[in-house]
């Protein structure tokens, strides 16, 4: 892991997760929001969030936008002080390996992408290092990262308390290893990115599956969805009650 200043990304720190990738190594950047007041003995939850196509890069920057600097304001880091990992898929390539404007869905690839690894290698690095309540660990992300958060939330349900997909999609199939998670989703209705229909088919199967997955869908709104979902102080009240197993 290596650390450098947080000047650039104002409180979040940078960091990199070695892969590898066809036989060699690679970096992938992530950036750590820690709460502004760590009190000794307690611990803090912690949120994943994975970007959209147009933040993918190697500048660790602009990856950033929408929760993360939602999260990064003062008035949230004290109502709810938490851990964030942000993590920055490369150029070309992606969370989930499919297309997001499909109007139908693809079998979920057996193994996740590199960058979809290397997210989980960024929260198992915070876990061990950071007092993180393991039962407080949700899972959002917008477009892009909403095909990241179905597949990974499909691929390790165990792992987080609450998942929040924007705007994505997945795999249907995957709706049975789903069905105990709390789910909120969001998409807008007029979306002309990701069809909103990728959001419904996911929900009507996690709920065929025995979930109760929340499901809102903005009228009039195109792809943009995650801005009246993270602003919405309703949506970070839900998350932040969830726990692991209740």
């Amino acid at each position: 892991m290596a650390v450098a200043g947080a000047s650039e990304g104002g409180a979040f720190e940078e960091r990199t997760v070695a892969m590898t990738e066809e036989g060699r190594e690679v970096a992938c950047r992530y950036r750590l929001l820690r709460p502004a007041v760590v009190e000794a003995g307690k611990r803090y939850p912690l949120v994943l969030f994975l970007h959209g196509a147009g933040e993918r890069g190697s500048d660790n920057k602009k990856h950033l936008k929408y929760l993360p600097t939602c999260l990064a304001e003062p008035e949230l880091r004290r109502t709810h002080p938490c851990f964030v990992v942000a993590p920055q898929c490369r150029d070309g390539k992606r969370w989930a390996d499919c297309d997001w404007s499909d109007a139908k869905s693809v079998p979920q690839k057996p193994e996740p992408t590199v960058d979809l690894a290397a997210a989980v290698a960024a929260i198992d690095e915070v876990l061990k290092a950071e007092p993180v309540d393991p039962d407080r660990v949700y899972l959002t992300g917008i477009s892009m990262g909403g095909y990241g958060s179905w597949d990974l939330a499909a691929r390790m349900p165990e792992r987080f308390a609450a998942v929040v997909p924007i705007c994505g999609g997945g795999d249907e199939a995957t709706a049975g290893t789903l069905a105990k998670l709390p789910i909120w989703c969001f998409h807008g209705a007029d979306d002309e990115v990701v069809p909103a229909a990728r959001s419904r088919s996911m929900v009507e199967a996690v709920k065929a599956a025995g979930g109760s997955v929340r499901y809102t869908e903005f009228k009039g709104v195109k792809h943009d969805s995650w801005t009246p979902a993270y602003r919405d102080p309703a949506t970070l009240e839900w998350v932040f009650q969830q726990r692991r197993g209740h």
